[in-house]
């Protein structure tokens, strides 16, 4: 079953030097971090800004080619996983098929984002040990750290 989810917010993390995207369940209250890369997250404050730039970012472009392709992106889902690596997909179509693309859910949601399309993540992957992982890094913060809250 798919739990359709929002983006709650973007954080630093100082520790990891990365930055945690923060999913949130629409209709309840379970959230998952992702930690993703400074890039990922400049792409996807972006996206979340509304913020035009001059020239098409990377996520604008897979975003244009799509859509010059006459294919239109249905939804994101995060999928699975594993080793401490979430896996996700770019859910196409083009009127007549479905086709499924891999993806890092940093790159899924920077063009979920701009496509204006729904997020999902299996329900399965909605565990305690995200709320935890979040909660204790939540634990650890420092005053200081929360200016890098975005």
């Amino acid at each position: 079953m798919l739990v359709e989810m929002k983006v709650e917010g973007l954080l630093f993390d100082p520790g990891s030097n990365m930055y945690i995207l923060l999913l949130r369940e629409i209709d309840g209250a379970g959230t998952l971090p992702i930690w993703i890369g400074k890039s990922e997250a400049d792409s996807i404050a972006l996206a979340l800004g509304r913020v035009a730039t001059p020239r098409p970012l990377t996520h604008d472009l897979v975003k244009n080619i799509i859509n010059g392709l006459r294919v239109k992106i249905v939804r994101i889902v995060v999928t699975e996983i594993m080793d401490n690596t979430y896996y996700a997909l770019i859910c196409l179509n083009d009127g007549t098929q479905e086709t499924l693309v891999d993806s890092r859910p940093s790159d899924a949601v920077a063009v979920a984002l701009r496509a204006g399309v729904p997020i999902f993540v299996e329900d399965s992957i909605m565990t305690t040990r995200s709320a935890d992982e979040l909660d204790e890094w939540l634990k650890n913060l420092k005053p200081e750290d929360f200016g890098n809250i975005m």
